[in-house]
Formats: C-alpha cells, sequence, structure tokens
C-alpha cells in the first residue's frame, strides 16, 4: 500500500495583484505544471482504485467459495462497487485536470504571443514609461 504523504497548502498559483507579464507567464506556468502532476497522480489512482476493486470482487468470490457467512459477501462486492464507482469519477477529474492544463497552456502562448512585443519594448527601454491605462482618461 502507498504511504500518505503531506501536500503542500495554498494555490499553485498564487492570486495576488501583480499582472505584469513576466508574473502572468509566471502564474500561467505553475497553474500549467500543478495540473500536468495532477493528471499524474490521478491517472496513478485510476489504475490502482481499479485494480483494488477487481481483487475485492475477487475476494468476494472466494469468500463465497469457501461458504462463509453470506453477509460478508455482500459487504466485499459492495466495496467493490464502491472503489469501482469512485474509480469512473476519479477518471472524470483526471480528464478535468487534463483539459485545464491544455488550457491554462493556451492561455499562456496566446498571452505570449499578445504581449511578449509589449513587454519587450518597455522592459529594454531606459526611460520609465506611464502605468497601463494612464492615457485612459
Amino acid at each position: 500500500m502507498s504511504e500518505i504523504e503531506p501536500r503542500r497548502t495554498g494555490a499553485a498559483a498564487p492570486a495576488d495583484g501583480d499582472n505584469r507579464y513576466k508574473s502572468v507567464q509566471r502564474k500561467l506556468k505553475t497553474l500549467r505544471q500543478a495540473m500536468d502532476q495532477a493528471e499524474t497522480e490521478l491517472g496513478a489512482l485510476v489504475r490502482s482504485m481499479r485494480a483494488n476493486a477487481t481483487r475485492t470482487e475477487k475476494l468476494a468470490g472466494h469468500i463465497a467459495h469457501a461458504d462463509l457467512d453470506r453477509k460478508f459477501v455482500e459487504l466485499t462486492n459492495q466495496v467493490a462497487v464502491a472503489l469501482g464507482g469512485a474509480a469512473v469519477e476519479v477518471g472524470t477529474l483526471h480528464a478535468t485536470a487534463q483539459e485545464v492544463s491544455g488550457l491554462a497552456g493556451d492561455a499562456q502562448h496566446t498571452h505570449a504571443r499578445l504581449y511578449e512585443g509589449l513587454d519587450d519594448i518597455r522592459s529594454n527601454r531606459r526611460e520609465r514609461t506611464p502605468k497601463p491605462g494612464f492615457f485612459a482618461r
């Protein structure tokens, strides 16, 4: 069996007020990496749960074959069904993590395409430039 591992707390990418180009890129990259990690872990969890459901179902058959009380066979079958159902739901969560990872990557690429040139211009100037929205009045 696997050991319980403590998780770090907090968000994968903090939602602070820093909206500079490089900060947004870093946040999107952090989110994508966190979703990739979650995708990997959830995939392993789905496989493990399905294997445990199969083993539990076989165990119920062995219990029935050993002529033990029918109550234990039914309880073991219920555990197998619950594990199978949970595996389906974790599979849905796994697919969602894959989708969010892809969308975060797409957002990062789109953000770079739209704003990287502007950031290069602003970052390489010697003179200070007005903050975004300065001329909007």
